[in-house]
């Protein structure tokens, strides 16, 4: 393929591991193949600082601060004046990760409600978009979140979408943006990919994740956002769309929902 549109990773880590060790290169690679803008995603706000410096010392990595439910039996009670304070910062975009998982259950669930509630109501006051994680607690978390709305709007991206077709529909009515992953292009992944299809394209993103779930034909390697082609390439033909078409609209929309954030290729 000749040099390919500009398009964005919504959703990387790139403190992680070999992500962090070679960012040189991450970053070389990406650009090679058009990967203009990162979100650096905050995982532990043990990691915030490490986060923000690698935001900081690049013009087109921006950051967020939050908590992933993992780490809630560990960052406990997290108060959304503690996240707003370190929202201020001009590089920082987005409120999570945050959310609920129940499949690995790794903190007690209503410590992972509490803390959830806490970045709602940060992702609130600040009106940057909240970054949701939801795994086999799809009822618990459109429920909180649909409870929440109706306190007050906040904007939302439902990061590496793999619920079902229902949980979309849901997200989809209370104004979410929902974000879709290497995962799609998995063989076993049947039914995400007819969810998937629900989807408006103009509520579409797309992310890595990485260096976590690298897409077909990298599966089992490191995943980086240079690889996030992969998926817009399975993407605009499951969707029926020209890779530049679906490029240009899930680019648009990051730049819409990250308001925060500013276009370099304009």
């Amino acid at each position: 393929m000749s040099k390919l549109p500009f398009i964005v990773d919504s959703h990387c880590h790139l403190n992680y591991g070999n992500l962090s060790e070679d960012i040189d290169g991450v970053l070389k690679r990406a650009a090679e193949v058009g990967i203009g803008t990162m979100l650096a995603i905050n995982a532990r706000l043990s990691e915030y600082d490490d986060v923000l410096k690698i935001a900081q010392t690049h013009d087109n990595i921006y950051a967020t601060v939050g908590s992933h439910p993992h780490e809630a039996a560990v960052e406990c009670d997290i108060k959304p004046e503690l996240l707003i304070e370190k929202s201020t910062h001009k590089k920082v975009v987005g409120i999570g990760e945050t959310g609920l998982d129940y499949y690995y259950d790794r903190a007690p669930r209503d410590q992972q409600q509490r803390n959830f509630i806490a970045h709602i109501e940060a992702s609130r006051e600040t009106q940057l978009p909240l970054i949701v994680h939801t795994r086999d607690a799809d009822d618990d978390c459109a429920r909180i979140m649909t409870e929440q709305m109706k306190i007050g709007a906040y904007p939302a991206v439902i990061h590496c979408f793999t619920a079902s077709e229902e949980f979309a529909k849901k997200a989809l009515e209370i104004g979410c943006y929902i974000s879709i992953s290497g995962i799609i292009t998995f063989k076993t992944a049947t039914d995400l990919q007819k969810a998937v299809k629900i989807i408006p394209l103009d509520r579409m993103l797309i992310e890595t994740d990485a260096p976590f779930l690298a897409p077909v034909p990298m599966r089992g390697k490191s995943n980086e956002p240079s690889y996030v082609r992969y998926t817009a390439q399975f993407l605009s033909e499951h969707m029926g769309v020209s890779y530049e078409e679906l490029a240009a609209i899930t680019t648009d929309n990051f730049f819409k929902l990250f308001s925060k954030t500013k276009r370099p290729d304009q």
